[in-house]
């Protein structure tokens, strides 16, 4: 790890790089020395055209997208911003858990900004950067629960501080957001998945399908989303071919099942983390990720946060999903902790926030 430079500007502004997936993003944030923080510019390009044919997101596409506009995004968000490379304290950029293609563009992009105006780099993990953005976007400081909720992940995380995580669950197979992505294409409906299904089920019966609720009531805090997707395709096929009120059903049992799911789940959370939280601390519990901008989960948190005297915090719907604002305040939050990388800082596909917790029985290689 790099030593800190001597000089700590108020407000620091930071430069932030996202690319871990298919979104290119950059952004620029400021944050003074109380740890208030400001986006000032945030600029998101989707690929999803890009990869739309093939019902997925294809590595090798997303790479190459990186690459051919990632410059042109950087300036933008500066001059958007109103700064010049020259303002900045640091350049930020997500190095893992992502695609490793992706990460590469965007680490070797910050580094070479590093190292031309010899200001911090910091790499970052993609997991902390939704981890504290509530931090951001409400002022809300360590420590609290957090479910992370998003197309590669969901888990629960005890969060003691900047670069301090403990896991409290993971998902032993498909993530939530995986799952709806998987619903949504077996039912037909367009890619992102998780927006199609919740917008079909606005006009569905949530109490039509009798669907599963995995995990539910287990002592294991863990979450289980494969045997719910395998259910919709059992129902949909018993009553193929399928109409759009049945799509519109099949959507909303779906989501009450998903409700029903976590609510247990985080339930069982809030209840080990009581004994941890400081006397007199404030009770928070934050969702981010990109399925924490579904509007039925957020109602269902905001219910069970409040059984517990706990505040619902979530970031805005803008920022649940990927961006470089996250990826900037993560980097902010790390300088203020003197948490600086090296130029060598390597890209890790992989990469949990809590390496030393436990395996889930049963789980695959997301946990």
């Amino acid at each position: 790890m790099a030593e800190l430079p001597d000089f700590a500007p108020d407000p620091v502004l930071v430069l932030g790089i996202e690319t871990s997936c298919d979104e290119t993003a950059a952004a620029v944030v400021a944050r003074d020395a109380a740890g208030t923080g400001r986006i000032l510019s945030n600029v998101v390009l989707s690929q999803f055209d890009s990869h739309a044919l093939y019902g997925g997101v294809v590595p090798e596409i997303a790479a190459r997208a990186h690459t051919e506009c990632l410059d042109v995004l950087i300036r933008k968000a500066l001059d958007e911003a109103g700064v010049a490379l020259g303002d900045l304290s640091a350049v930020a950029a997500s190095t893992g858990p992502g695609l490793i293609g992706g990460l590469i563009v965007g680490a070797t992009s910050g580094k070479a900004l590093a190292l031309a105006t010899g200001i911090p780099f910091l790499a970052i993990n993609h997991l902390e950067a939704h981890a504290l953005t509530a931090g951001l976007t409400d002022g809300i400081r360590p420590p609290y629960l957090m479910l992370l909720v998003s197309g590669g992940h969901t888990q629960l995380l005890w969060v003691e501080g900047t670069g301090r995580y403990r896991r409290l669950a993971t998902t032993i197979d498909d993530a939530l957001g995986e799952a709806f992505d998987k619903t949504a294409k077996l039912l037909g409906l367009p890619m992102p998945g998780g927006p199609a299904v919740e917008r079909a089920a606005l006009n569905g019966n949530p109490r039509r399908f009798n669907l599963p609720r995995p995990m539910l009531g287990r002592e294991d805090p863990h979450f289980s989303f494969a045997g719910l997707k395998t259910a919709v395709r059992h129902a949909a096929a018993k009553i193929s071919p399928l109409s759009e009120q049945d799509i519109a059903d099949l959507c909303a049992s779906f989501q009450a099942a998903v409700s029903d799911s976590v609510a247990d789940r985080v339930r069982l959370a809030i209840r080990s983390v009581l004994p941890l939280l400081p006397e007199g601390a404030p009770r928070n519990f934050v969702a981010a990720g990109g399925v924490a901008a579904n509007k039925t989960l957020r109602t269902t948190l905001i219910g069970i946060a409040g059984e517990f005297g706990f505040a619902f915090r979530a970031p805005p719907l803008e920022l649940c999903t990927d961006n470089g604002a996250m990826i900037a305040w993560a980097g902010a939050e790390r300088l203020a902790a003197g948490l600086v990388d090296g130029l060598d800082a390597p890209v890790k596909p992989r990469w949990p926030l809590d390496p030393a917790a436990a395996k889930a029985a049963g789980a695959g290689v997301k946990a």
